[in-house]
């Protein structure tokens, strides 16, 4: 495993979660694909190991440990399980929220139990009728004394018929101001999930539907202050979505190479193993530095962002590369394995299911290059990373167990 960015003490975190995903993760994969169904119980577990924590601070009872060492946590599920990667990636999306725009109360509150994997974060913005169109949504909250009372449906929410507390992004007003940010937790009357629908890939994991039927919230739900709903669902899609979907692609990537380069070495042809052949090396060769490239690029931003560095362009150019690259490399796995590859004794055809998956979320590969050229053109409109510079902070004399070099260490603020 080439070393970017990564400390003795990111090695040893690699090698604890590879472990754990092999042992615990890889016997119930053959499960998850036969149901198609939700792995509630998996995705307990993996909470349990305090890794959802990652980014939360130790004064709640987190790691503390910042984005590289997120990366990696997710990297290496999604090598074993692509589902349950996106189960971890989608719960940072709900750490994220109360992170960077929860009061102490709900600091104090929901971090703790985040931490110890009691409770499953998820955020919902996606629509039905305005899909990625943050400022089309319909879904609305109207002030009702001590409450507020939501109404609507959201849609593709990651870890919806697992999470246990709901970021949801609603209408309070009109415009770009007249959006604002709710905590629900998943018990309160009048929500509901509609079916779990099964999808192409990622199974076992949930990105379903949620409905909001005059469901009543208290106004201390809250997040920040109405009409900062808009910096959470962008804020929390460009600093935690576009990493953490890099995460899981480089993961699955990894699993694509591993996979062909072991077909190529144990499967023969002519009397000789199949990788002896020269267009196989040559596509190997191709694998192996898309993997390189992409691992640099994904590292290289969540380095930058721990180190509280603009990096908007990074992080978009990481999502662009990983997802294209995992993409591109397992549509050559699978034309290495040829017909071998469309049968479920092995894990190819799985490999590039998963991987489409990674393609939409948090912007399509379209949208980053889209965002990449307004910033050429001198275009872009500010950058998220360094609007909440003031959270993340290098904290030179605060060292982790075990651990050889000191580690960025993301404090946590308010920034209503």
């Amino acid at each position: 495993m080439e070393r970017y960015f990564t400390s003795r003490w990111h090695e040893d975190l690699r090698l604890r979660v590879r472990e754990f995903a092999e042992r615990k993760v890889r016997p119930r994969i053959a499960e998850m694909e036969a149901s198609r169904g939700v792995a509630h119980e998996l995705s307990r577990l993996i909470a349990r190991q305090g890794w959802i924590g990652v980014t939360i601070g130790k004064e709640y009872g987190g790691m503390g440990a910042g984005h590289l060492a997120k990366t990696i946590i997710i990297e290496e599920l999604s090598r074993v399980s692509g589902a349950m990667g996106a189960m971890m990636q989608a719960s940072q999306l709900g750490v994220a929220k109360i992170v960077h725009f929860g009061d102490e109360r709900q600091k104090q509150t929901w971090l703790p139990r985040i931490a110890a994997g009691d409770c499953l974060p998820t955020i919902a913005v996606t629509e039905p009728e305005s899909g990625g169109h943050v400022l089309g949504m319909g879904c609305t909250a109207v002030r009702d004394g001590d409450e507020y009372v939501l109404n609507g449906r959201k849609v593709f929410v990651g870890n919806s018929h697992v999470g246990d507390l709901h970021g949801v992004v609603v209408r309070t007003g009109e415009g770009s101001k007249g959006l604002s940010a709710f905590l629900v937790e998943a018990d309160r009357p009048g929500f509901s999930l509609a079916p779990q629908q099964p999808a192409m890939g990622l199974h076992g994991f949930s990105f379903g539907e949620l409905i909001f039927d005059n469901c009543r919230v208290p106004a201390e739900n809250l997040l920040a202050s109405e009409g900062q709903g808009l910096a959470v669902a962008y804020s929390s899609s460009v600093l935690y979505g576009r990493p953490n979907l890099t995460a899981v692609s480089l993961g699955i990537h990894q699993a694509v190479f591993e996979e062909t380069t072991a077909f190529c070495i144990e499967r023969e042809r002519y009397g000789a193993p199949l990788g002896a052949l020269n267009n196989i090396k040559l596509k190997l060769g191709r694998l192996k530095s898309r993997l390189m490239t992409a691992r640099l690029a994904a590292y290289q931003a969540v380095h930058m962002l721990d180190q509280g560095l603009p990096c908007d362009a990074e992080l978009m150019n990481a999502k662009f590369v990983n997802v294209e690259s995992a993409i591109e490399s397992a549509k050559d796995g699978m034309d290495i394995h040829a017909a071998a590859g469309l049968f479920t004794d092995r894990p190819m055809e799985r490999y590039l299911r998963d991987a489409h998956h990674i393609y939409a979320p948090a912007g399509t590969s379209d949208i980053q290059l889209l965002r990449l050229g307004e910033m050429a053109l001198g275009e872009a409109k500010g950058q998220w990373s360094e609007r909440l510079a003031d959270l993340v902070r290098t904290v030179p004399a605060q060292r982790l167990e075990g651990q050889s070099e000191p580690l960025p260490l993301e404090t946590v603020g308010h920034t209503g």
